[in-house]
Parts: C-alpha cells; structure tokens; sequence
C-alpha cells in the first residue's frame, strides 16, 4: 500500500467565502448555516483543484478557530470566553480558553468526521482534513484551566490525550480520510523565549514538555494502517495576519523528526522569526518530506520565482531535494476572521505553489 505524498501542498484552511461569513455574522446556526457552508465549500474545493494541487481541504470553512471548534467537540472539554486577553498576539486579542471538565474522549459522531467525508464526496483528488495536534490540547489547557482533578497528574493528562488521539486517528480512517494532518504548532512556540519562560513559570520545563509532546504525538499515530499519510504543521500563530512566537526549530527538531512516526512536516519559513534551516539537517534520510513555507499567508505580496529557487539551494546543503516538496507557512485563515488578504492573493499564492513544485521536481 503506498500513501498519498505531494510536492505541492497547503496547510489547508481558506479565506471564509462571503455566503458563509454573511450567514455567520447574521447569526445563522445549525443546519441553516450547514446549508450555506454546504453550498460553498465545493467552490473551494474547485478552486483548489483548478490551480493544480492534487490534495484539496474544505478551507476549515466551518469553523471559527483552526483548533478551538475540533477541541470543543470532544468529550471532557468545554470552550469558554475569559473576557481577557488568553493567547498572547502582537497586536491582536482572542479571549477564549479550552477548559477540561472531564475525562477526555474523542466522540464517535464528532463532527468532523462528517466534514471531511463531504470533501471526500466532492473532491477529484485527494482529500485532506487538518486538525489540531496532540499539544494542542495540553498548551492551551492551562493549570487553572484543568478542572478534572485526575488529570493534576501530568502524565495521566498526557495519556488521556494520547488515547483520545489514537481514536480520532482511528475514526477519521474509518471514514476514508488517508491523509491526516496534525497542527502541532506548539513545538514551535517552544523555541521562544518568551514562550518558554510562561511555560516554566506554569511549572513545566519546555524540553521535558517537546519530549512529552512527541511522545504523545507518536502514540496517536503510531499504528495507524500503512497507507495513511500523517503530516505535522508548526508555526508561530496566526491570526489576521499576526503571530504570538519567535524563534528558531533547534530545540525541537530531533524530536519531531526522529522521535514521531509522522511523514510530513510543514514548517514556518517566510520569516526570520522563523530562524535558521540548519535543523533541517536532523531529518533522516528515507521517506519523511519537509514543506518549508518560504511562501507566507500574512502578506499579499507574491514571492519571486527566483529567489525562492535560491531558497531551496540553501535547503539543500541540509536535506536532499527528494525529501523536499513546497507549501504555505500556514493557513489563510487560522480562524474565520481571515488573514490581510484577498481571495484572488490566495489563488496566486496557491497558484505559485504549484508552479514552483512543476519546475523544481519532476514528480510534482
């Protein structure tokens, strides 16, 4: 069995189109929003498909958050709205926090296992859902926000997310889905400094937690069947076109690249915020793939060929060019409000993926 690999990527959630927007900001829920969304997302699914990419996602159009709507679904977690500042963006305020209640279980009619079969039904190519990772959970459920007693215990809370990942990977299996995608963005958020002292300030120390992180990473998705792809997202937040961390992969990047059975990583490059690709030179050689975002959502301006080109040399030097493909930093919309952009910025920058992968790899 082999599993689906693209050259070209994206890390999969799309400006809200206008009708879905409209129907949100009217108060529109339940199945008459459902109506709405269902009747946009195969123009998005078309519009992925057009540019030439060969796996395609719903745009994460039916959420509000990339994370905080799948969290919210599982059993034992709750969302909540703190009236406070919670997640530290430059320039940017989202008050809401996961809090668990209970004990953590991923749900048989999750809804998203709906989501993604509705892009499995549409789709030409291959379907793809994303959903928040493993640490997801754990970074934003701060100790105060841990209201199930048991689960004072670190490592019973670790293990409680573990196995509610395990049957999330289960399930969305079950339901077709052969490429799975986990945004685990917070081994990135631990290379910060700033970020890295809260966390030691909570009590945890942010090596012990990457170590944790990747093992509970590698739990949920260490027996999955053969041909199912497993991709990994890391960034640095983004949030109308904002970010919360800084800082480079070093502290991370044994761990995910050789303590996680996962196939393909992509990483925030746009920005020196980003650090350096020297890490890269931790990927073992074999199957694994890196998709180094050289091309940012944040900003509409459109990379030059060349200099991306340039960027790939350096890559390089640290990876070979097999175990290379190309995607954005991130999504174009984390969360519904949208990055500063515009939809015809999207499609070039998507249509810019595309191009630069059929000129770089002969397999694209």
């Amino acid at each position: 069995m082999t599993k689906p690999m693209f050259r070209a990527d994206h890390v999969g959630s799309l400006l809200r189109p206008v009708p879905v927007a409209a129907a949100r900001n009217a108060g529109k829920t339940g199945a008459e929003l459902k109506a709405v969304e269902d009747a946009e997302i195969p123009g998005l699914i078309a519009m992925q498909e057009d540019v030439g990419l060969k796996v395609v996602t719903d745009g994460e159009a039916r959420r509000a958050f990339w994370h905080y709507d799948f969290m919210g679904m599982l059993d034992g977690l709750e969302m909540v709205d703190t009236n406070r500042d919670a997640l530290g963006f430059k320039g940017a305020t989202i008050s809401i926090v996961p809090q668990v209640t209970g004990p953590l279980s991923f749900p048989a009619d999750h809804p998203m296992l709906d989501h993604f079969r509705f892009v499995a039904k549409h789709a030409k190519v291959t379907p793809k859902i994303s959903i928040p990772g493993p640490s997801a959970v754990h970074f934003r459920v701060t100790p105060e926000n841990n209201l199930h007693k048991p689960y004072a215990d670190q490592e019973a809370f670790f293990a409680a997310i573990a196995a509610t990942y395990r049957d999330a990977v289960n399930a969305f299996y079950a339901a077709g889905c052969r490429y799975l995608q986990l945004d685990d963005i917070f081994f990135a958020y631990l290379g910060d400094p700033e970020q890295r002292a809260i966390r030691a300030g909570m009590g945890h120390d942010p090596d012990w937690l990457i170590d944790r992180y990747a093992w509970m990473l590698n739990e949920a998705i260490k027996d999955r069947p053969a041909d199912m792809t497993i991709g990994m997202h890391m960034c640095r937040g983004n949030f109308k076109s904002t970010f919360v961390a800084t800082g480079g992969y070093d502290a991370a990047a044994d761990a995910i690249f050789n303590r996680t059975d996962v196939d393909v990583y992509f990483m925030e490059y746009d920005t020196e915020r980003a650090g350096g690709l020297e890490p890269l030179g931790l990927l073992p050689k074999g199957g694994k793939r890196v998709l180094p975002g050289f091309i940012t959502t944040k900003t509409p301006e459109l990379e030059d060929m060349d200099a991306l080109k340039r960027r790939f040399e350096e890559a390089s030097k640290y990876v070979a060019m097999d175990q290379l493909g190309i995607a954005p930093q991130c999504g174009f919309a984390s969360t519904e409000h949208g990055n500063a952009i515009t939809p015809d910025d999207q499609k070039r920058k998507l249509e810019l993926v595309v191009r630069l992968a059929e000129e770089l790899w002969d397999d694209a």
